[in-house]
């Protein structure tokens, strides 16, 4: 019986901390009891009974005095129980090693060492830090029980309030986004009925790929240049109308990943150029994974934002085969963050005191704030001008609530159409695009939901990928290949709404089965005053 979906996002929690190898051994100053302590209550556990009980095959008992508590759990939970104590959590010995060394990890060991405590309520940071070192150096199989018993304190304490904090956060989440969902089906939206967008026979496109060199990498950017096809509408005294586009995938993300996008826009006239950022994409990832570097956070995201200079630089001087009157920035995830910090968008003064409050526990209720809240250790450039030929925005699961608390968009002086999904478990729409979308100016500016939709919806992987993401179903949300096509024809409108004097109308717009809102400021805004505080 398939691990509940809960269950399985603690372990994803725990995994990225822990590691497998070997049978373990427990040390000789090893834990021996574990107390759970829970609204002033205490109730010591015998961990060798605990890992007793785990080990017992189903219908015998195991693990002493206490089997005959937990055996009274109704069957699923009891399973369920065992898998999350027994199971290997982390299956690569040296991307254990890089993890707790990257931000990320440090961050959510702090927060585990404050949950998990010695008996004295010291914080076991340190010891997890020190103990998991001992054990990815020695290759030894760790799991959830195996762990604790590793651990070199003869009394650990487990705060369950802390963790039943952790879960009514995520239960509240999960809530909150299932009520917006209901409160935005029930806004009065003219309903329109679209058909994939459909070409004339004719070989497929392919890009062509060439290295840029710049002044900030030793070795040539990677670039896809996908030149429009159709004529572009309007040249008059010979200049194309249309805006070319530059892509930006997100972390961990390869160019090739938004192929289906660039070659479909650059089919109906719009050229497009897509960015492969070396140090936070796909090969980076994998070199993660493989224990050769620490996994790509936000420290990337200011070689991003001069990769994103060095192409407009570049296009302006005629250096790249791509003409267009302006240019408008798309990006996925932190791809469309960085779009944002391009645009000139500067994050509000604070933000370092607002991260310490938004990490006083786990954000796994929005995981993108873990990013957000490296940015105050990074070099990023105090101020980025805008390009003063930038004509719009297309922002796919974007995020930035902490970086923009108040003004949000309202700096910016073109147009957004931004995309997310009610599935959305990385980058929660209602805290990470709604809010900032009702800071915005534009009369053109357009917010998104795609009902069903996910982070990923927007990513079409490649087979190569496979190894990389292996995602539960309930986190990929409705067929990504639907979403895709829905959201292939909405940015083509939105894309004309620059060239010409017209508006994208609200509606909801329902393709294949796929449904999208499509809001603008006053239907945002209902939409929200619906909602509960």
């Amino acid at each position: 019986m398939p691990v509940p979906l809960r269950l399985r996002l603690f372990k994803g929690l725990l995994a990225s901390l822990l590691i497998a190898g070997t049978p373990l051994v427990p040390p000789v100053a090893a834990a021996e009891v574990l107390e759970l302590r829970f609204d002033g209550l205490e109730l010591p556990v015998n961990l060798e009974q605990l890992d007793g009980w785990t080990r017992s095959p189903a219908g015998r008992s195991g693990g002493g005095d206490l089997a005959v508590w937990l055996d009274l759990l109704d069957p699923r939970s009891r399973q369920d129980l065992k898998v999350l104590l027994r199971a290997p959590l982390l299956r690569d010995t040296s991307f254990g090693q890089q993890l707790l060394d990257s931000w990320a990890g440090s961050q959510m060991m702090a927060r585990l060492g404050d949950l998990l405590t010695t008996a004295d309520g010291r914080s076991t940071t340190a010891v997890l830090q020190t103990t998991l070192r001992r054990l990815l150096e020695s290759r030894q199989d760790v799991s959830t029980i195996g762990l604790l018993r590793a651990l070199p304190v003869q009394r650990l304490s487990l705060q369950l309030d802390g963790l039943y904090e952790l879960a009514v956060q995520w239960r509240q989440q999960i809530d909150l986004q299932r009520q917006a969902l209901r409160r935005l089906q029930a806004l009065a939206l003219p309903e329109r009925r679209t058909v994939p967008l459909a070409f004339a026979d004719r070989t497929p496109l392919s890009p062509r790929r060439l290295g840029l060199a710049v002044d900030h990498r030793q070795q040539p950017l990677p670039l896809e240049i996908w030149p429009a096809v159709a004529p572009a509408p309007g040249r008059g005294n010979g200049a194309p109308q249309r805006p070319w586009l530059l892509l930006l995938p997100g972390l961990g993300g390869n160019a090739d990943q938004f192929g289906w996008l660039a070659s479909e826009l650059a089919e109906r006239g719009w050229p497009v150029v897509v960015v492969q950022h070396p140090g936070s994409d796909g090969p980076a990832l994998k070199a993660a994974l493989d224990g050769q570097r620490p996994p790509p956070g936000a420290e990337t995201l200011a070689i991003r934002l001069a990769d994103i200079e060095a192409v407009l630089a570049a296009q302006r001087r005629g250096d790249l085969p791509v003409r267009g009157r302006g240019v408008v920035l798309l990006g996925h995830s932190m791809g469309a963050l960085s779009a944002l910090l391009a645009a000139g968008v500067v994050p509000e003064a604070g933000l370092a005191g607002r991260c310490r409050k938004a990490l006083d526990r786990l954000p796994i209720a929005n995981p993108s704030r873990l990013l957000q809240c490296q940015l105050p250790s990074t070099d990023l450039p105090k101020r980025l001008s805008p390009p003063a030929e930038l004509r719009g925005l297309v922002l796919l699961n974007s995020f930035g609530s902490l970086l923009w608390p108040r003004r949000g968009l309202a700096s910016l002086g073109v147009p957004v159409l931004m995309v997310g999904g009610s599935l959305d478990l990385v980058t929660p729409p209602l805290e990470e695009q709604l809010r900032l979308f009702l800071q915005g100016r534009d009369p053109r500016s357009r917010l998104v939901m795609v009902e069903g939709g996910s982070h990923f919806s927007p990513v079409r992987l490649m087979p190569s990928d496979e190894v990389l993401f292996r995602l539960d179903e309930e986190l990929v949300g409705v067929d990504p290949a639907r979403v895709q096509s829905a959201l292939l024809r909405l940015t083509t409108e939105y894309l004309q709404t620059l060239e010409q004097p017209l508006l994208l109308p609200a509606q909801r717009r329902v393709q294949q089965g796929v449904t999208l809102d499509v809001l603008d400021a006053a239907a945002a805004r209902r939409w929200k005053s619906g909602l509960k505080p």
